[in-house]
């Protein structure tokens, strides 16, 4: 049996442990965000989507650019957040998109933080830094500054109650409303100029 000479094992000795510690730190790269809190997650995938449905009909569907699964915490934490919202015919009725987001796994209820905008087929544009969406209830709420517009009228006000289409709305304290007339004119609150 013939043997490697010395040079040729070391060499492949040294290729072996550049080829391990470079796997080591792609998955390290990878896994760097959920990491955060000091606990690795059960499972990390990209390109996620989750549906929720009532009797086989579309309730929402959530996509993010990648999710990372904490069993023990019951929670999936995502990143880069779509989610469509969808009436009874099964058509999209409004989206809300975010930076992250955190799911509960088990009541499908979330948390939106980052830039969290919806939008509605109506027109309805509302705006705020984090949001919470009841799964159980269909209902978002934030007790954030919340922003809602629509053809130049704008309500802005805090602790926010909605259904994901905007249909019924309401604000809990200091509200303010700028609206504008048919001729164009801004009516806003006595006492408050532009």
């Amino acid at each position: 049996m013939r043997q490697l000479p010395r040079f040729a094992v070391r060499f492949a000795l040294a290729l072996a442990v550049m080829a391990a510690l470079s796997a080591g730190c792609a998955g390290e790269k990878r896994s760097n965000a959920t990491r955060a809190s000091g606990e690795l997650p059960d499972q990390e995938v990209s390109d996620f989507v989750l549906t929720e449905t009532d009797a086989g009909h579309p309730q929402w569907t959530l996509y993010a650019r990648n999710a990372a699964t904490f069993t023990a915490r019951d929670v999936i934490i995502a990143r880069g957040v779509r989610m469509d919202f969808f009436d009874e015919k099964g058509v999209r009725s409004s989206s809300l998109t975010a930076r992250e987001g955190e799911i509960l796994q088990q009541k499908r209820d979330m948390t939106a933080r980052g830039d969290v905008v919806l939008l509605t087929a109506q027109g309805w544009r509302m705006s705020t830094d984090e949001l919470h969406y009841l799964n159980g209830q269909n209902l978002i709420v934030s007790d954030k500054l919340v922003r809602v517009e629509r053809g130049g009228d704008v309500l802005e006000g805090l602790g926010f109650q909605s259904d994901p289409e905007l249909r019924h709305f309401e604000f809990k304290q200091q509200v303010r409303a700028t609206v504008r007339t048919k001729a164009g004119t801004i009516l806003e609150p006595r006492g408050e100029k532009k």
